[in-house]
């Protein structure tokens, strides 16, 4: 504690001095900006296990139309839906396909060893017939 030794009315007053305080007060600071990540809690919970019965997805409903698939293989054989078709016929088999079903989409897929070329031939085939076509990013169930 300091005491102000001044001429005025009172004599002396004593005033405390604020600097140790205020030292003491930014160690304690930095202790706990320091510590506080450090005591972060963790929460550990048990889950049930996922059922495999529940993780496929529901069976499409009965009068639900299968996708058409256009696919072509190494030796450059196109199918529809498993179905070989000669390459002057694949337009228009899936225009009529198309035709008679709600949605207008035809799923692409190649096998892994088609070249990139004839895969693009086969889409700029089927897109030169106006027809919209979704690529299928992974391998189709046989």
């Amino acid at each position: 504690m300091a005491f102000d030794v001044g001429g005025g009315r009172g004599g002396l007053r004593p005033t405390m001095n604020v600097t140790p305080l205020v030292d003491v007060v930014l160690v304690l600071l930095i202790i706990f900006m320091v510590v506080t990540p450090l005591l972060t809690k963790q929460m550990w919970m048990t889950v049930p296990a996922k059922n495999d019965k529940q993780a496929e997805q529901p069976p499409p409903p009965p009068d639900a139309l299968p996708p058409v698939v256009l696919t072509v293989d190494r030796a450059g054989v196109l199918r529809i839906n498993r179905e070989e078709v000669p390459r002057e016929q694949v337009v228009a088999r899936l225009q009529r396909m198309l035709n008679a079903r709600p949605d207008k989409i035809v799923f692409f897929d190649a096998s892994d060893d088609v070249p990139y070329g004839a895969a693009m031939d086969v889409l700029d085939l089927a897109r030169g017939g106006n027809i919209t076509v979704g690529v299928l990013p992974d391998k189709l169930a046989d």
